[in-house]
């Protein structure tokens, strides 16, 4: 056991000699490569000028839900808008949005070697099958990152909520190596199961963006977790119905989760809060987006639950309401609609 866990935090356990190149440096990809650099990594960003920019001026600020914190300076990473970043890579880190998996996947085609490894860390289901695709005869392995991210600006990311990344488990052990101070990676044997528990957790990401509201508020009051009951409910019909058995990221069953939402404040606290660690401030990745005037995630969350319901014969008309008012806040561009719950319920039937 302590062999395991040097290994794990040992800078000299590593893949072959190369840098971790993060494709696609958004919050989560700044977070994870530069906790990654922090440990001594070496590690470049392929993202955009703003970011490139952002970072080169105050290097990386991390900050976690926890009270850590590290600082990266930008002569600690390369940074570069040029996929030919990706040259020298031994693994590829990829955290895109979904939308662009096929995009940065064909620039790995071209630029990176052979042998290096790429890790799907996006939200979604279908993002390490897509690359795969793309990237016939190359090592592939998936992962779920169960935390959310706030970019503050000036090169600041917090850590706004709590868990450890999970990853396929291969013969190599990505997990262990990819691990450092900070960084947890555990493996898995069943990475389908984690990602289609993830996506049902993540479902809340487009109720929070509708809202307006910091996670912790939302969730603290019983119509909005009713309305995420509501929302898991129909998620957890439809992937049942495609035999898919879905892993909860919490300790919580996926089966018990929709029930323990719709209780009672006071024993919502005592059931399920003291396992929901969440910064007073923390909001969706999706509400993010929507503030950013970026296209969001919806049709590889919401937008997943609805096609399994149309194959299938299944009605879910609050995944449709949900998907229809997304688009419809994307289409207006002036951040979140700041809805209420009897809003986002209007034309779809009571339960």
């Amino acid at each position: 056991m302590q062999r395991g866990f040097a290994e794990i935090f040992s800078g000299q356990h590593m893949m072959r000699d190369g840098p971790i190149v993060v494709a696609g440096a958004g919050s989560i990809g700044c977070f994870v490569g530069g906790l990654l650099a922090s440990a001594g990594r070496r590690v470049s960003f392929l993202a955009r000028p703003r970011v490139i920019e952002e970072v080169e001026r105050f290097g990386l600020a991390l900050t976690s839900l926890e009270g850590s914190s590290w600082h990266v300076a930008s002569r600690q990473v390369r940074l570069s808008e040029d996929p030919k970043i990706l040259t020298d890579a031994s693994v590829v880190l990829v955290t895109v949005k979904s939308a662009d998996t096929a995009d940065i996947a064909d620039a790995i085609a071209r630029c990176a070697p052979q042998d290096a490894v790429v890790v799907s860390l996006q939200n979604g289901v279908a993002n390490a099958a897509t690359l795969r695709d793309r990237l016939p005869g190359r090592k592939v392995l998936a992962a779920m990152v169960p935390f959310n991210v706030i970019a503050a600006g000036e090169g600041r990311f917090h850590r706004a909520t709590s868990g450890d990344v999970v990853i396929e488990r291969d013969a190599a052990n990505h997990a262990a190596r990819l691990s450092v101070p900070g960084l947890v990676m555990r493996p898995t044997d069943n990475i389908v199961g984690v990602q289609w528990g993830k996506l049902l957790v993540n479902l809340n990401n487009a109720i929070n963006a509708l809202s307006g509201l910091p996670l912790r508020e939302q969730l603290g009051s019983r119509d909005w977790r009713r309305l995420f009951a509501d929302q898991i409910a129909e998620g957890l019909m439809a992937v049942r119905a495609d035999g898919i058995k879905p892993i909860s990221p919490t300790p919580v069953p996926p089966g018990w989760t929709a029930h323990l939402l719709r209780l009672p404040d006071a024993l919502f606290k005592i059931a399920l809060a003291p396992a929901m660690k969440i910064d007073p401030q923390a909001r969706s990745s999706m509400w993010e987006d929507l503030e950013r005037r970026r296209r969001t995630e919806i049709d590889y969350l919401q937008g997943v639950v609805t096609e399994i319901a149309a194959r299938r014969g299944l009605k879910t008309p609050l995944s449709r309401r949900i998907v229809a008012l997304i688009r419809a806040a994307e289409a207006k561009g002036e951040g979140s609609p700041r809805l209420s719950v009897a809003q986002i319920r209007s034309g779809v039937a009571k339960r």
